[in-house]
């Protein structure tokens, strides 16, 4: 064979390999980036995070509208106890939802979560949560779920808000994969408090 065809021949498979590779390493970022993505912009009613309230609290109100639901395989009851609630924006509201085990089993179960108007997540902003946190229930119990927030004050300056006056925060919960090794020290079960996430 000759020896530049051979050269060229490496070449192009060195290259073939590196690609591969590269796209190999960015399936397994895809999902992290995704969701590093979603919680900086807001991307799909994706809410934000915060260890702390803002320190200005304008006039502006907002109605924060709960919702809830829950997967058919979970046997939970799973709703709001307040359907909704005033806010000014840059002010601190807590609310609360109510699960119920309605099985003979310990189950345990995950909640996702989003706000609409979906333009809204990137200026909804949790201080605790217990979204995303495994929540065990035995048999016949109920616990109260609580979610502390805020509208964040930036909501005002964008034009593409004016229009917003209410806000919808969801939430459903789904039954986590191999939940009987679950252990339940991790979610306060025995007490009837889920342990609240930040």
């Amino acid at each position: 064979m000759d020896p530049e065809l051979a050269r060229k021949n490496k070449r192009i498979m060195a290259g073939c390999v590196l690609a591969v590779c590269f796209m190999i390493g960015l399936s397994f970022a895809a999902v992290p980036l995704y969701d590093l993505f979603c919680r900086v912009t807001g991307f799909a009613g994706t809410t934000q995070v915060s260890a702390e309230a803002p320190d200005e609290v304008l006039d502006r109100v907002i109605t924060i509208r709960f919702d809830a639901s829950t997967n058919a395989a979970l046997p939970w009851v799973f709703s709001p106890e307040q359907r909704s609630v005033d806010v000014r924006v840059g002010e601190t509201a807590m609310a609360f939802y109510v699960a119920e085990n309605r099985s003979d089993r310990r189950t345990v179960g995950t909640a996702t979560f989003n706000v609409t108007p979906l333009k809204a997540g990137q200026y909804f902003t949790k201080t605790q949560c217990f979204c995303f946190t495994e929540q065990a229930l035995e048999p016949g119990q109920s616990v109260d779920m609580p979610v502390s927030f805020y509208v964040d004050t930036a909501l005002v300056d964008d034009r593409n808000m004016d229009n917003v006056d209410t806000i919808t925060l969801s939430y459903t919960f789904f039954p986590m994969e191999g939940e009987e090794d679950v252990s339940p020290t991790g979610n306060t079960a025995a007490s009837g408090q889920p342990a609240p996430v930040n």
